[in-house]
């Protein structure tokens, strides 16, 4: 009886320090204390612990890879240049400014996993809109929520992504395929229901000012990228675990 009621807490207790974040304390914090009593009361066995931590080691791996590997891109200023290039792309139009955002935000998000664009991307965008006068609405709610649509191209997409790929024993490539047709196909509605329901915002007239100066293209970190991307899918087809060429890019990066 003891085992259930601890677990049962735990799980409540873990869900509730997640979304609260009392004092902004880690949500590790809580959640490895409730691990640990969930382990005592003998509700798992440590052999399950065992298994279940080598199953999910690799997923783990594969993401904090991903994560540093879009951090070190903003410190190379690639999500900087993204700013600048949809502020001159747009022409103080903001229409053209949220086609802008869908690219960069979807490509962003499928390669770099949902939250670079959350937590880079996104405040880049509300900056880009306000400094051209537009509102910033429109585009800031598509590029965070493209962090969810934009999301099932590929394995590395998301933690949800990185699980299913895993236990499906697809390759790569096999899963982006997969799921080119739903990524398309999600962001075309998401498209059409954001030009709908903030017609006003978009129609509205962008203050008249300069773009900003074209700056350098961080071609080392795009080409790093697109390295690391193409590394994904050899190292699937070779059955090496894709957070190697993760880790490799994101060390090629943190040594420049």
């Amino acid at each position: 009886m003891l085992a259930p009621v601890v677990s049962v807490l735990a799980l409540v207790v873990v869900l509730v320090c997640a979304v609260v974040r009392p004092f902004r304390l880690p949500e590790a914090v809580f959640a490895v204390p409730a691990a640990g009593a969930v382990l005592a009361v003998g509700a798992v066995t440590s052999g399950a612990v065992r298994e279940e931590a080598e199953r999910l080691g690799p997923v783990i791996g594969f993401l904090a890879a991903v994560l540093v590997l879009a951090k070190l891109c903003d410190d190379e200023g690639l999500f900087h240049a993204c700013g600048t290039w949809m502020a001159r792309w747009s022409r103080r139009r903001p229409q053209r400014l949220l086609g802008a955002v869908f690219v960069l935000a979807s490509l962003i998000t499928a390669v770099l996993s949902l939250d670079a664009t959350v937590v880079l991307l996104t405040p880049v965008v509300f900056a880009t809109a306000a400094r051209m006068g537009a509102r910033p609405a429109p585009h800031s709610f598509a590029s965070a929520h493209l962090s969810n649509t934009a999301s099932l191209l590929l394995p590395v997409s998301n933690l949800t992504n990185l699980l299913a790929f895993t236990a499906t024993g697809l390759g790569f490539t096999r899963f982006a395929l997969l799921m080119l047709l739903p990524w398309l196909s999600a962001i075309a509605v998401e498209y059409v229901v954001v030009r709908r329901f903030f017609a006003r915002d978009l129609a509205a007239p962008a203050t008249p000012t300069d773009p900003p100066p074209a700056g350098p293209v961080p071609l080392f970190a795009l080409l790093t990228v697109a390295g690391t991307l193409g590394g994904f899918a050899l190292a699937s087809a070779t059955g090496v675990d894709p957070a190697w060429a993760a880790a490799a890019g994101a060390g090629v990066l943190a040594v420049r």
